[in-house]
């Protein structure tokens, strides 16, 4: 960054309440609800923390879906609270609707997560939401990874707690994040004496220091740089508009799994349940020597994580690389690292076709 730019991000004006009021504007057509948003001054890790500690208490019986790290996190996170937990661990070929409503029973709450960028699968999440609501238990759903690569629709799937971030699909900050909390998620908050008050894991005070105001004052110290930069991907992404985005995470994934079996190898995630954020391969037995110098945490081709290290790498085609010419610049260096530089235009013209193919 030169010094012109960063000198640009100094002596920012403070951040005006109308913002804030078009930062919900924009959230709420993406998320396709009509309902209240919670807007958090971090990472949305801290947003998940937040709403495991609100929405659980002792007495509660929560069913969480575990399909990667950080369904192991939340499910620590509910079990602090004095909540009875039930960790449902699922592979990467997907959970059922039967063995879904099964787990359910005697359950008042479902935790989920709408694709997982460690692993690089998702769920059937319409089905079994659709089961939550038959079974009648209040959903928590994590769509940080999801939110823009994945259709998400908290209104008509009966979603109570979305949490998204913007450092994925959305192509913006990490150090802010939002939530759309249902009517029936406030009540189970206001009436749980466990939930945090006056404190950074608080919901309610975001409820009474803003939702519940004439909106001519943010409450707290807000995060002045990462919440204009929300603002500006959500404006760039109502430019494009978000069903076209979303489109080009499905073919983003086509074209790398095109690409993928092109060049000999197999996708980890199961058939139909691959997140549109990234696509996991399973590591070739030997490794090729030059695959591990090509793979860099958080780059388009990134090394798998913890310990699915040894069995995986991951691409990740969210956000700015979920392009065309990303995605080919991805399969040449790929080529290259597996020492098949010469399958590299077959594979080229696989992703090429895939992409031009999905809708």
């Amino acid at each position: 960054m030169s010094a012109l730019a960063a000198e640009a991000l100094l002596d920012q004006p403070d951040l005006q309440p109308a913002e804030v009021v078009e930062l919900e504007q924009l959230l709420a057509p993406t998320l396709r609800t009509s309902g209240s948003l919670v807007l958090c001054q971090a990472e949305a890790v801290t947003l998940l923390e937040a709403v495991a500690s609100s929405v659980a208490g002792p007495g509660n019986r929560v069913l969480n879906v575990v399909t990667g790290p950080y369904g192991s996190l939340f499910g620590g996170w509910l079990r602090r609270t004095g909540a009875e937990v039930l960790d449902l661990v699922v592979g990467h070929q997907g959970l059922s609707e039967t063995s879904f409503r099964e787990a359910l029973l005697g359950m008042d709450t479902a935790a989920l997560t709408q694709a997982e960028a460690a692993t690089g699968a998702n769920l059937d999440l319409v089905g079994l939401l659709g089961v939550a609501r038959e079974v009648g238990v209040l959903t928590v759903v994590d769509a940080v990874a999801a939110i823009g690569a994945e259709p998400i629709a908290v209104d008509d799937w009966g979603i109570d707690v979305a949490v998204i971030g913007g450092q994925k699909a959305l192509a913006g900050p990490a150090g802010v994040s939002a939530a759309a909390v249902s009517e029936r998620a406030w009540r189970r908050i206001e009436n749980n004496p466990a939930a945090p008050r006056s404190s950074t894991l608080s919901l309610l005070d975001w409820a009474d220091g803003w939702l519940r105001t004439d909106h001519s004052r943010i409450p707290g110290t807000p995060s002045v740089l990462e919440t204009r930069a929300l603002l500006a991907a959500l404006r760039r992404v109502q430019a494009e508009g978000v069903d076209a985005v979303e489109r080009r995470h499905r073919q983003a994934r086509a074209a790398t799994v095109a690409a993928v079996r092109a060049l000999g190898m197999h996708p980890w995630a199961a058939q139909g349940r691959r997140a549109a954020v990234c696509t996991t391969v399973a590591l070739p037995d030997p490794v090729p020597v030059g695959l591990p110098g090509v793979l860099q945490p958080g780059a388009l081709l990134a090394p798998g994580d913890g310990p699915l290290a040894g069995e995986l790498f991951r691409v990740n085609h969210f956000g700015r690389a979920a392009d065309l010419d990303a995605v080919l610049g991805g399969v040449d260096r790929l080529a290259g690292a597996l020492g098949v530089p010469a399958n590299s235009d077959a594979a080229r013209q696989a992703a090429t076709q895939a992409w031009e193919e999905t809708g």
